[in-house]
């Protein structure tokens, strides 16, 4: 009988060491790993967007189109390549034009990429319409998520006041049906495949295994689950997935892991040999993956928060204790029946055997992002207010219902924490909320960002943002970035190609610091070159020198005295003298 596949992305080389390192992993690091990579055959491999095309720019000063076509080179055709972007926004805040988004998916395409998992913060299908329909012109995939968030959790004082001011708050927003709907219109408008995106690791056992079953009744193409496991729901929720049916999991290799991050693949391969099914991975290269990422996680010490490394396991050959065996037995048996917090124990019982992170209490209750909540607490830590999280943390769900429940996703998960932030510190000052707001939260408010989930009060936009009607992006607002020429340089330009263009569009400031740079290095390169070549002719004529007669020397040193009086001599001159 044929086993059902199982496919597995990886996220090591992107989401792993973003969630994990501060996405610090240079190009050296990564070329070690490719081989093996290659071997071990795993459908797809998350490698580029997210924040690795800033992050090389900004502190690697390396180029994010050379990183992604290195990997390509060093993988072929063994694994699709993937990369995430958001849509319309691509990578920063602000919708972009359409010359910028084609030109930004044909060249990722051309580079490498084979899959692009397109996500929009607000769920807005609008914001993602172009995206799809440029990767699938250019012969990529288009990959949609839907990314998951809860329904705002308020306190019963919030509740109380509503109740007085006879107006309920919104609740029931984010259903299931909600992402079923999304679902199925992003298959008509062209999906490939549907990925449910839990970037804050909400998403609980039986509403994974709720979303999977819905999602394979109600769309006819491949649905992919990714979570994270900050909150200790991640390797339940994966499993509970897997028992009902999902056709892709995405997991990071065992070293790259855990904790914020996604759960590890050698634990997800040991539930699929219990379960019957086959991902089609090279286990003996996954141990060698292994292996070189604990080299590596030990270089990224300085960026490592966690410094928390899971046991030496290899896969191909450590048996399970009995009894962390008999964990992994049952909690099949209790994800099939459906029985959340038995399984919950069980799967956070097989984490803790193999040293992974414990749940991070304080974000499970707060169900916002881990990288959310580390900022805010930064925000007023450098403040020296960080005494008032707890209130920051009461007023998101607040500030979020104000600015029309947004998904608590970047870029939209640090809009909601700033301005939640920064109400705390107008009512700190005696002020009323809103005294202090962000630009970014402004536009979020205006309509510049694209459609919420639900509706924000004209009253209120027109409070903050001076208008009462919903304002859309315009694309003749944008103003391209100035393409420099360093006449110091020799007029070399600050962009070469097209894809230093986009790199200066979608990240003006630290694209313009990294491209300086590279002009910088190239003239001074150049300089050298010159020099060398110089340096090179003058010895080869040295060496020639040596080789010559006396005679021929007697000559040549003649031609050199005339040579200063302007006067080319001739050889019977040169003869007589």
């Amino acid at each position: 009988m044929t086993k059902r596949k199982l496919l597995i992305r990886d996220l090591t080389l992107r989401d792993g060491q973003q969630s994990l390192f501060a996405t610090r992993m240079n190009q050296d690091q990564v070329d070690r790993l490719l081989p093996y990579f290659k071997d071990a055959g795993f459908y797809a491999m998350e490698v580029w967007g997210g924040a690795v095309p800033d992050s090389v720019m900004r502190y690697l000063k390396e180029n994010p189109w050379e990183r992604l076509e290195k990997i390509k080179t060093g993988i072929g055709n063994a694994s699709h390549l993937t990369a995430l972007s958001r849509g319309r926004n691509v990578f920063g805040y602000n919708p972009y034009p359409e010359e910028v988004i084609e030109g930004f998916n044909r060249n990722a395409i051309r580079s490498g990429i084979g899959i692009m998992r397109i996500f929009d913060a607000l769920n807005d299908l609008d914001n993602m319409k172009s995206t799809i329909r440029y990767v699938k012109e250019n012969g990529g995939l288009a990959d949609c998520a839907i990314s998951f968030t809860v329904d705002p959790k308020f306190t019963a004082k919030q509740k109380f006041r509503s109740w007085v001011k006879l107006r309920s708050l919104p609740h029931n927003i984010f259903t299931v049906d909600y992402f079923v709907d999304k679902a199925k219109a992003l298959e008509k408008l062209g999906a490939d495949m549907i990925s449910i995106k839990d970037m804050a690791g909400l998403i609980t056992p039986s509403l994974s295994g709720e979303l999977i079953r819905r999602f394979k009744a109600e769309t006819s193409i491949p649905i992919d689950f990714h979570t994270h496991c900050t909150p200790g729901y991640g390797l339940a929720s994966v499993l509970m997935a897997m028992v009902n049916g999902v056709d892709i999991v995405d997991t990071s290799v065992m070293n790259f892991a855990g904790g914020p991050a996604a759960p590890a693949f050698e634990i997800i391969q040991l539930f699929a040999d219990k379960l019957g099914l086959d991902t089609g991975v090279n286990l003996d290269a996954v141990v060698k993956i292994n292996k070189e990422l604990k080299v590596i996680r030990e270089e990224l010490a300085e960026f490592d928060s966690y410094k928390i490394f899971p046991i030496d396991f290899d896969i191909t050959k450590d048996k399970l204790p009995k009894e962390i065996n008999r964990l992994f037995v049952k909690a099949i048996y209790l994800a099939k029946h459906d029985k959340e917090e038995e399984l919950l124990a069980a799967c956070q019982e097989i984490e803790k055997y193999f040293n992974f992170p414990a749940p991070n209490e304080l974000v499970k209750k707060a169900e916002i992002p881990g990288g959310m909540y580390t900022n805010m607490l930064a925000q007023l830590k450098q403040l020296k207010l960080d005494q008032l999280l707890p209130k920051v943390l009461e007023l998101v769900p607040l500030v979020r219902i104000k600015s029309g429940c947004p998904p608590l996703v970047t870029p939209t998960s640090q809009i909601v924490g700033v301005q939640a932030v920064n109400c705390v510190i107008d009512e700190n000052k005696g002020q009323p909320y809103f005294t202090t707001k962000s630009i970014q939260y402004v536009n979020l408010v205006k309509g510049i960002y694209g459609k919420t989930p639900i509706p924000i009060d004209p009253d209120f936009r027109e409070q903050l943002t001076g208008v009462r009607e919903e304002t859309p992006y315009d694309p003749k607002t944008h103003k391209k970035q100035e393409n420099t020429v360093f006449e110091e340089y020799g007029d070399m330009k600050l962009a070469e190609t097209e894809k230093d263009e986009l790199l200066l569009e979608l990240f003006p400031m630290v694209a313009r610091d990294f491209l300086t740079h590279c002009v910088e290095e190239k003239y001074l390169t150049d300089i050298y070159r010159i020099e060398e070549e110089k340096r090179r002719k003058q010895q080869e004529a040295r060496a020639a020198y040596e080789r010559l007669s006396p005679e021929e020397k007697r000559k040549r040193l003649l031609k050199g005295l005339y040579s200063w009086y302007e006067v080319t001599p001739s050889d019977e001159d040169l003869g007589r003298s």
